[in-house]
């Protein structure tokens, strides 16, 4: 089986990634092959933060490196917390912090100004040839409070009108099927496949 390293120390991503990839891929995290380092995700976008993360640990195991950037846009926020999502009022700060503090911000707008969206861009770095980038969306709206035990992040605080329930109120088949995430990596497996790079896996 083709193997591929998640460039993540985010328990709850890896279980996500191997629950879209797992059978055709076996997905080890950073730990799984010893490497312990903090990249540093100084771009502007979602896809420069995932190339940046993908190539650094592709330099130093050698092996095809997948990484994701993701979070989420308000557009009442201008787009924020946007790139900065998990660096919002602090990198250690708890998510039931931050989702409090966006309800916070968002206290009295009205639900047609509380659009928001869920991005996700991937890369996967090779020792030996180009980077391959792809990124999707889910587009919601920002509930009133928070809702739903599933997920991780801002999941309980993001609605989707269609399903009537939050992202953390979603199993992790009906997320992965509807996510940014879960779109964004049957997109990568669907290029990756076209391109026709198995040898890289060898």
């Amino acid at each position: 089986m083709k193997q591929i390293i998640l460039a993540t120390k985010n328990k709850n991503k890896l279980v996500e990634v191997k629950a879209v990839l797992g059978n055709d891929y076996e997905v080890l995290s950073m730990e799984d092959i010893g490497i312990d380092v903090d990249v540093e995700e100084n771009g502007t976008t979602f896809e420069e933060n995932a190339t940046i993360k993908a190539e650094a640990i592709c330099k130093i195991c050698g092996k095809p490196v997948m990484a994701d950037d993701s979070g989420l846009e308000i557009d009442y926020l201008d787009k924020k917390p946007g790139v900065l999502s998990a660096r919002f009022l602090g990198h250690d700060t708890s998510y039931d912090i931050k989702n409090a503090k966006i309800l916070e911000m968002l206290e009295d707008v009205p639900e047609e100004k509380r659009t928001a969206r869920f991005v996700c861009s991937i890369a996967v770095a090779f020792p030996d040839r180009d980077t391959v980038v792809v990124r999707d969306t889910i587009e919601g709206i920002i509930g009133y409070e928070s809702a739903g035990e599933n997920g991780f992040g801002y999941d309980p605080i993001f609605y989707v009108p269609e399903l009537k329930k939050t992202t953390a109120q979603l199993s992790m088949e009906e997320k992965n099927k509807i996510s940014h995430r879960g779109k964004a990596l049957v997109k990568m497996a669907n290029r990756l496949k076209d391109m026709n790079l198995w040898d890289c896996w060898l």
